[in-house]
């Protein structure tokens, strides 16, 4: 039997500006290679749109006064690190190396909408 309440994170939820769906699928499904999935019908009106790439989900919600998170934010382990960054690099996004943690290899991104994104290698 365990001792916590927890078994994971189901998902992460991110805010986003009103009609700008296609830019989270160019960012999130495009560059950063997660699977588009359908939101279901009643949370669909509302906008945004959720993303998943094996356990892990990242939901976009729509939010009418929008602000990005950045210090709250999202961290990907990624299993090709070194790939990731270059496609983000190469797809003209800023990478912010961060080594203020010893023995961990990780950056900071920012999606389109201004919300941070932090990759940490596997």
């Amino acid at each position: 039997m365990t001792t916590y309440p927890f078994s994971a994170i189901d998902h992460v939820q991110l805010a986003m500006p009103a009609e700008e769906e296609d830019r989270a699928r160019a960012f999130y499904g495009a560059l950063l290679g997660m699977k588009e999935v359908p939101k279901p019908a009643e949370l669909a009106k509302r906008g945004g749109c959720w993303f998943e790439c094996g356990p892990v989900q990242v939901h976009l919600g729509v939010e009418a006064d929008f602000r990005p998170a950045r210090k709250a934010h999202l961290a990907l382990r990624c299993f090709d690190y070194d790939g990731l960054v270059a496609r983000v690099r190469s797809a003209g996004v800023k990478v912010q190396e961060d080594s203020n943690i010893p023995g961990v290899r990780r950056c900071h991104i920012f999606d389109p909408f201004g919300n941070r994104v932090e990759l940490i290698a596997e």
